[in-house]
């Protein structure tokens, strides 16, 4: 018995828990100590913890909804979309690790995110950074998730044809 892809599948599955568990144990706490809206700020006013319920998307987008229009929009089609994403690392077995750990990610925040709109209804979220030049929106640490792996994803698909200069029209190689 090859105990291989049996290894493989318990460290996706575990990248997977850990991940849902850092964004929901970081959640719990701002849930425990932070009133809706309660601002405390850090760093000259740079990093500011807020806790807000997003009953909607990226920045509240479709809060309005009705609520079996935001749970087939917000939770069930999500849920298929990250579902086919687990799936696809775990059956593709030439996929480069940098690949599988951000699609990971990227399922992980997710599923972060469902979690807490099945659950509470809406998605806390707490984080602002105000970087002098632009601040962004209150995010959690699934957001950072998400864009982490999709970042991970974007520089494997196409870093490799930055690595290697034999693909580079017009190059003297």
């Amino acid at each position: 018995m090859n105990s291989k892809p049996l290894v493989r599948t318990l460290i996706i599955l575990i990248l997977l828990c850990s991940n849902i568990g850092c964004d929901q144990f970081s959640k719990s706490i701002i849930r425990q100590h932070f009133s809706d809206n309660q601002q405390v700020s850090y760093i000259n006013n740079h990093l500011t913890f807020t806790r807000v319920e997003n009953a909607g998307a990226f920045l509240s987008v479709g809060h309005t909804l009705p609520r079996p229009f935001k749970l087939i929009l917000l939770a069930v089609i999500p849920l298929l979309v990250l579902g086919f994403g687990v799936l696809y690392i775990l059956t593709r077995r030439n996929l480069a690790l940098t690949t599988v750990l951000g699609i990971c990610f990227m399922v992980g925040g997710g599923l972060g995110n469902i979690y807490d709109r099945i659950i509470y209804g809406s998605v806390t979220d707490f984080l602002h950074i105000d970087f002098v030049l632009f601040q962004t929106g209150v995010f959690n640490l699934a957001d950072v998730s998400i864009m982490v792996g999709l970042f991970m994803v974007i520089v494997e698909t196409y870093g490799g044809r930055w690595r290697s200069t034999d693909d580079v029209p017009g190059y003297p190689g």
